[in-house]
């Protein structure tokens, strides 16, 4: 078996989430030799509270839901998406490792998966939201990982 290269709970890109966070979002340390923040035209300035709650969620293939609420568990990250009508209006858990970009000017979060894919995942049921279904949720995602053309692979 294949190491995995993809930790479906760590956010692939902290600084697109511009270093620091309220208490309903994420801790995230910026990258060694960072001080965090992200140098793009649409972040909020280096070590600016970012709150994604509210933000509308895009797969590859379209829209899929806004953001209900996020993790603040460390080394847990991940974004529970109301779908709205989309899939009878339930949520669905997606890992931090899902998000492929943070467009904070038109508040959208970019996550690598089709909408099928999401929709097929383990179903969200907070009330049973424990390490076991984690491990089923992750090992999901991880299955469907597939790194951007060009990507140096690493192990984690």
């Amino acid at each position: 078996m294949q190491t995995s290269i993809f930790n479906p709970w760590a956010w692939r890109d902290p600084s697109a989430l511009a270093g620091g966070y309220t208490q309903t979002t994420p801790s995230v340390t910026p990258p060694e030799g960072q001080e965090g923040g992200h140098d793009g035209p649409d972040a909020p300035g280096p070590g600016t509270p970012v709150d994604l709650v509210g933000y509308q969620v895009q797969a590859s293939d379209g829209r899929i839901g806004t953001i209900d609420e996020t993790s603040d568990e460390a080394d847990a990250g991940h974004l529970v998406v109301d779908t709205g009508p989309w899939i009878f209006g339930q949520k669905v858990l997606l890992p931090a490792g899902t998000v492929d970009r943070v467009d904070h000017q038109e508040r959208v979060v970019h996550v690598d998966r089709t909408r099928q894919q999401i929709k097929d995942a383990p179903p969200f049921d907070p009330a049973a939201a424990d390490q076991e279904y984690r491990e089923r949720v992750g090992a999901y995602y991880a299955d469907s990982y597939l790194p951007p053309p060009g990507a140096i692979p690493r192990v984690i």
